[in-house]
Formats: C-alpha cells, sequence, structure tokens
C-alpha cells in the first residue's frame, strides 16, 4: 500500500500535514510507501525537527504550491509542477495507490477528474463526507464536486454512499434518501423527482425523500443531493455546531455555580466534543475516480490528516473502487431487464 501526500497544501502545511502523515505511517504497518510530495528542502526540515526516519518515506520535490484562493481550472492548468498535481500524477501512473491533500478542494476535484477520469459506470464523481447524528452517522454526498447533476448521477451516489457506508461505517442494509423540500414523494424540483423515481426501481434500501427538519433523527444512512445543496448543509452544520458551542461557553461562564456544574459534566462534554469534531472522520473522500482521493479540511490539525491518510488506506485495503464498479453494473443490469428504456445509470452526457 502506497499513500501519496500533498504536502504544501493546507491552511497550515507543511508542518500540520507532515505531522500528521508521520503519525498515520506509524499507526498502520501495511503502508509500505509514503510520497511526501513538496519543496523538498522544507520537506526534510519538517522531519528533521520531527526526528523522523522511516525508510518508507520518499519525498518528491515540487517547485509549486496551489494556493487556497487559486481559481481551481486555472491553477490546475497553470502550477503542472505543484504538490498536489505531482501527487495525483503518483497515483496516475500506477505508482501510489491513494492521494490525500488538505488543498484547495475545486482543484483537487479538477485534477483528480481530469488526471485519474472516472470508473467504469460512472459519469461524474461526487463528494461524500460523513456527518454524526445522536443516533447514527451518515453519509452525504455530494457534498462539493457536481453542481449540475443528472438525475442517473443521483443514483450513482446512492450506489457509492451505500457503499460507504457499508464498508466504513459498517451498517448492513443503509438507510438512502433523497434530500428535498418535504417528505412527500411529490415534493421537489425536476431533479430530485426523477432520481426519487429511479432510485425506488433499484434494490437498495431506499426510503423516500428526507428535509431539513429529519436530517439529524435517524431517518436516513445515506443522503443524496447536488453539490450546490450539500456543500450549504455540510457548511451550516459546521457553522452551527461551532455557534452552539460558543453559546454554551458564554453561558457557562456567566457565574460560579454553573461552572461547577460544567466541571462535573466535563466527562460529558469532552464525550460530546469527540463526537462533533470533524478531525475524527478524516474529511471527505471524492467517489467514482479512477483512485482514491481523500480530502482533509483545509486547516486540518495533525489529527485530521492522520485519520485522512488512515481512511485512504482503508479504501484500498477494502477494494473500494473495484466493489463500486461492480455495484454500477447490478443497478446498470437491474435498469435493463427492467425496461429496455428506462435510463441507465452510466448515460448522462
Amino acid at each position: 500500500m502506497k499513500i501519496a501526500v500533498d504536502a504544501m497544501g493546507g491552511d497550515f502545511a507543511p508542518q500540520n500535514v507532515v505531522a500528521g502523515a508521520i503519525d498515520a505511517l506509524r499507526g498502520d504497518g501495511k503502508v509500505s510507501r509514503l510520497f511526501l510530495v513538496g519543496d523538498k528542502a522544507r520537506l526534510e526540515a519538517e522531519l528533521r525537527k520531527g526526528r523522523v526516519s522511516d525508510s518508507r518515506i520518499e519525498i518528491v520535490h515540487a517547485t509549486e504550491i496551489i494556493e487556497m484562493n487559486d481559481p481551481p481550472v486555472q491553477a490546475v492548468r497553470r502550477k503542472k509542477d505543484s504538490s498536489m498535481a505531482r501527487a495525483i500524477d503518483l497515483v496516475k501512473r500506477g505508482e501510489a495507490n491513494a492521494v490525500v491533500s488538505a488543498g484547495n478542494t475545486g482543484a483537487l476535484l479538477t485534477a483528480a477528474h481530469l488526471k485519474l477520469r472516472t470508473l467504469e459506470g460512472v459519469d461524474r464523481p461526487g463528494l461524500a463526507c460523513l456527518i454524526p447524528a445522536p443516533e447514527n452517522v451518515f453519509v452525504l454526498m455530494d457534498a462539493g464536486a457536481n453542481l449540475e447533476p443528472h438525475p442517473s448521477n443521483l443514483v450513482q451516489y446512492a450506489v457509492m454512499g451505500n457503499l460507504l457506508s457499508k464498508q466504513v461505517l459498517g451498517y448492513k442494509s443503509p438507510r438512502v434518501a433523497v434530500f428535498s423540500i418535504g417528505t412527500e414523494e411529490m415534493k421537489g424540483n425536476e431533479l430530485t423527482l426523477e432520481a426519487h423515481r429511479l432510485l425506488k426501481q433499484t434494490d437498495l434500501n431506499f426510503v423516500g425523500n428526507i428535509d431539513g427538519h429529519d436530517l439529524f433523527n435517524n431517518i436516513a444512512d445515506v443522503i443524496i443531493t447536488d453539490a450546490f445543496v450539500g456543500n450549504a448543509v455540510l457548511k451550516a452544520c459546521e457553522s452551527t455546531a461551532r455557534v452552539v458551542s460558543r453559546w454554551l461557553k458564554e453561558e457557562i461562564k456567566k457565574n460560579p455555580l454553573r461552572i461547577l456544574g460544567a466541571a462535573l459534566a466535563a466527562g460529558a462534554f469532552q464525550s460530546l466534543k469527540r463526537k462533533t469534531d470533524p478531525d475524527e472522520y478524516g474529511g471527505a473522500v471524492l467517489l467514482g475516480i479512477n483512485g482514491i482521493c481523500s480530502k482533509a479540511h483545509g486547516a486540518s490539525s495533525p489529527k485530521a490528516i492522520k485519520n485522512a491518510s488512515r481512511v485512504a488506506a482503508e479504501f484500498v485495503e477494502g477494494q473500494f473502487n473495484e466493489h463500486i464498479v461492480e455495484e454500477i453494473r447490478k443497478v446498470n443490469d437491474k435498469f435493463q431487464q427492467t425496461s429496455a428504456t428506462q435510463p441507465q445509470v452510466e448515460a448522462a452526457h
């Protein structure tokens, strides 16, 4: 197993990225090679600072960095020797099995799609993330890759999200839902209505529509939407969690009795913090491309990079992409058997 890390991507690169990648390497003996891609001098300095000496580490020099505010398409085209591009190239050439980056999301999605292409049967890739709820952890997809999907793309996302829920979260029969403005079957726009109709014909455990009121009520384990809505939902969830945390701290500090109560409930607060900590879940994964691509948050801590690397390694070990191709093929076969004129999952240009 060989992992390529964009060591210069993110707000706190290369220090946090290198530290997290090294932690992941130490915790996973199955990784035979860790490529740290970026400015060789800076990366060597980080390794010396951490007193790291491991024969599995290889530095791949790159002279350019795609900044967080760079226009994605232009950056990919112009900065061909960027750490992100070189890391993806390693996967393209078969020298690495997966790429991990905390860099510019748009650039990563663009470069991965252009360089690695999509898997057989997948029209457009989607970004999947894990969101914790009181009684379950659900997959939200698409969280930022495909702004104008075809209904058949949402079926593909449902298949891939279902597989992610099974393999990573351990749900035996994940409940799949379409995110809409109401739970009734007739509510939604053309995209969600047609996706709903198509999903009813699959063998997935499709439970219909879900709206914002039920997002955290353990109604579904896989929630499918387009990238515009998905990214808005993801950021709203993150923002809400931060605001509630800030309010709670402010209220607790208002008098000594509350402070004492908070001290007695410290264990509960720590448990809640772990459950809602995005660093625990390793960021998002770009599904549907011909390679494993793990996207960590731009402000990732070493812990987040470690878990993003862990997720990438798990996907490689579980042969996730091979299973995607197999499951997409089954759904297409199902549609063909149902009707010769039924739209297939893979035809959406």
